[in-house]
């Protein structure tokens, strides 16, 4: 399942994290990556524990907590604090696929990697390339978003980020564990969440159908949902 999450910050958000960012020591993106990952890599990070990183990353995590979108798609469990990357000319992500367990640095916090996200944080029309191409059973999908929107995908996809030739991307990416595992059970969960949304718009949330059809939404997360 890959959704788009718009406007999880708007330009004052994005201005007032680039500014923290920008400013901030990066270093090679390789810094943290694994023995496959370091073959394909080729872009800059801003170090994991650094105080920029910490301040940037709670500004996208305070995001994510008001998306009731991000929320229905995700259910997270746990989200892995967000790192950042950018891309110059000539930098690219060849294909790979993430990890499926994450470990914090320095802690014992670790995560399942069901959900891969990332969040653009460079205007579109500033770079060339640079592109998210996603490989998953619908076939091959290239994103390119405008700055503050974010998109979620499984991380057992195969992805990669495609060559800059313009410019600069600079992203947040960062992993979800999900209170439902499998991605099927999540889709049915959306899609459901959807619909009681839009019937609740429509006939009001104490119309009898709306409630027992979020009856059924409530019945199934409990059957699928490690809490």
């Amino acid at each position: 399942m890959l959704i788009a999450i718009p406007d999880l910050l708007d330009r004052l958000g994005i201005a007032s994290l680039r500014r923290i960012i920008d400013d901030a020591p990066w270093q090679d993106g390789n810094a943290t990556s694994g023995h496959q990952s370091a073959l394909a890599k080729r872009n800059e990070q801003l170090p994991e524990a650094s105080e920029a990183a910490h301040q940037a990353g709670r500004m996208v995590l305070d995001a994510l907590g008001k998306s009731p979108l991000f929320f229905a798609a995700a259910l997270p469990l746990k989200v892995f604090p967000p790192l950042f990357n950018r891309y110059g000319v000539g930098q690219t992500f060849d294909i790979h696929v993430d990890n499926a367990i994450r470990i914090q640095r320095g802690s014992d916090f670790r995560i399942r990697s069901d959900l891969s996200m990332t969040v653009f944080l460079e205007d579109p029309a500033a770079y060339d390339g640079g592109e998210l191409v996603i490989e998953d059973q619908f076939g091959v999908q290239t994103v390119k978003l405008p700055a503050g929107h974010g998109v979620l995908y499984p991380s057992s996809s195969l992805h990669k980020v495609l060559p800059v030739t313009r410019g600069r991307r600079v992203a947040s990416f960062f992993w979800i564990q999900s209170m439902v595992r499998d991605d099927g059970a999540r889709r049915i969960l959306f899609d459901l969440d959807q619909s009681v949304q839009r019937l609740t718009a429509q006939l009001g949330g104490t119309d009898r159908s709306v409630i027992e059809l979020t009856g059924v939404y409530h019945n199934l997360l409990r059957r699928w949902a490690d809490a």
